[in-house]
């Protein structure tokens, strides 16, 4: 079992930044990789950003680029969600996932997922 907290979500003005983290823990951690998703008030769970484990390489939704940073920290088993220039519609709980098996990591078919954590931002 793998267990993914989330943490760093808040509630900020449209144009601020925050960093959201994801620990892993439980067991020793080599997923084949990792991703956050967003699930808006209403609306379905997107994907936002993923990272391949094995060589670091990232994958954004189109409207992320730009604005959206992932990257991972080995030597902690976390993975950071950098945000930037937030919008209102960026507005959503945020999950970050991890799949010890191969996915597309674009798609929701991680086998792990964590509690969510609320990003809320005000025009």
């Amino acid at each position: 079992q793998v267990q993914l907290v989330e943490s760093g979500g808040g509630l900020l003005q449209a144009g601020g930044s925050l960093r959201l983290s994801c620990a892993a823990s439980g067991r020793t951690f080599s997923p084949y990789g990792m991703g956050w998703f967003r699930q808006p008030p209403g609306k379905e769970r997107e994907f936002v950003a993923a990272i391949r484990w094995s060589d670091g390489s990232t994958f954004y939704a189109d409207s992320a680029k730009g604005r959206v940073t992932i990257s991972r920290d080995n030597t902690k088993n976390t993975v950071y969600l950098q945000m930037n220039s937030l919008r209102p519609e960026d507005t959503a709980v945020y999950y970050c996932a991890a799949s010890t098996r191969w996915i597309l990591l674009t798609t929701p078919s991680y086998n792990y997922w964590g509690q969510g954590t609320q990003v809320t931002v005000s025009s």
